[in-house]
C-alpha cells in the first residue's frame, strides 16, 4: 500500500475524533488538513513497523496542543457550537445522543482525548500513551476519571469544575 493510500484510509477516523475533540465542524476539519500536512512532510521518519494510525493521532494532538496554547484558551463548546448529530428514527435516541455529546463536551481536554481514543477509535492503552506522549499509567488514570465524571454529568450530578490555569 502506498503512503498515500494508507493515509487516506485513515482520514475518516482522523475527522470522526477530531469532530469530537473540538466540537466544531470547521475546526475539526483544519485541523483534519493540518494533520495530513504534517504527516506527508514528515512521512519519510515514520517508523514502518508501527502502526500509523496512532502516529496520526499523535500529530493531530501536538498540533491540537499547540492550536490551544497559541490561542492561550481551551475551547469548551456551548450548545450553539455543538457539532450536529444524525438523526435516528426514534427520538429519544436522538436526546440521548444529544446529552452524549454535551456531556463529552464539559470533560477536560485531556480526559476527553484519551476517553475518544481508546473507547471511539479503539486504540489500545499503550498507542494512546504513545500519540498524548504520556505514561501509559497516566492514560489509564485519565480514562477512570473521564468515565467517572461522565457517568456523574450523564446522571445529573453536581461535578465539581476544575479552575483552568495557564501554563
Amino acid at each position: 500500500m502506498s503512503s498515500r493510500d494508507a493515509i487516506v484510509a485513515e482520514i475518516p477516523r482522523l475527522r470522526r475524533y477530531a469532530r469530537a475533540l473540538t466540537g466544531r465542524a470547521d475546526t475539526a476539519d483544519d485541523l483534519v488538513q493540518d494533520t495530513l500536512e504534517r504527516a506527508l512532510e514528515k512521512w519519510r521518519i515514520w517508523q514502518r513497523d508501527r502502526d500509523l494510525r496512532p502516529w496520526l493521532f499523535s500529530i493531530m494532538h501536538n498540533l491540537h496542543v499547540d492550536t490551544r496554547r497559541r490561542e492561550g484558551r481551551i475551547e469548551y463548546c456551548d450548545d450553539a457550537t455543538l457539532p450536529e448529530l444524525l438523526q435516528r428514527a426514534d427520538q429519544e435516541d436522538s436526546l440521548e445522543l444529544r446529552d452524549l455529546d454535551r456531556a463529552l463536551a464539559l470533560l477536560p481536554v485531556e480526559q476527553r482525548e484519551v476517553l475518544l481514543l481508546v473507547g471511539l477509535e479503539e486504540l489500545p492503552y499503550a498507542d494512546v500513551a504513545r500519540a498524548l506522549n504520556v505514561p501509559q499509567g497516566t492514560v489509564m488514570s485519565r480514562l477512570s476519571r473521564a468515565r467517572s465524571r461522565l457517568k456523574a454529568i450523564l446522571a445529573g450530578e453536581a461535578v465539581p469544575q476544575l479552575k483552568v490555569v495557564k501554563s
